[in-house]
């Protein structure tokens, strides 16, 4: 997945890493075998991106490419695996730490 090429399309994948922690949150209503898996994570990741893209539409967000990961990153190394998005977020973090696709 090719990094965002300005803000839009980054606010973008933020809403859209959102919507999939809402759609995995919907799916576990119906599958509580599944749910050990996702509720040690799902929580605090929704909470950061959430706040993440609220900074991002109300102007407060820091900007990219200077070197850091986002906040959501220790969180996402410890449960990489059992994330069915992990490429998206991937993605976010590498925009926000090596700045927009040229």
């Amino acid at each position: 997945m090719k990094k965002a090429k300005d803000l839009n399309q980054l606010i973008d994948l933020v809403h859209e890493a959102v919507y999939e922690v809402d759609e995995l949150r919907a799916c576990l209503e119906h599958d509580d075998d599944e749910a050990s898996t996702y509720t040690p994570y799902l929580d605090t990741l929704d909470k950061m991106l959430r706040e993440l893209h609220e900074a991002m539409a109300s102007g407060k967000y820091g900007g990219v490419g200077q070197g850091e990961d986002l906040p959501y990153m220790a969180l996402f190394k410890k449960h990489e695996r059992d994330i069915p998005f992990r490429e998206l977020l991937r993605t976010i973090n590498a925009t926000h730490r090596e700045g927009y696709e040229a």
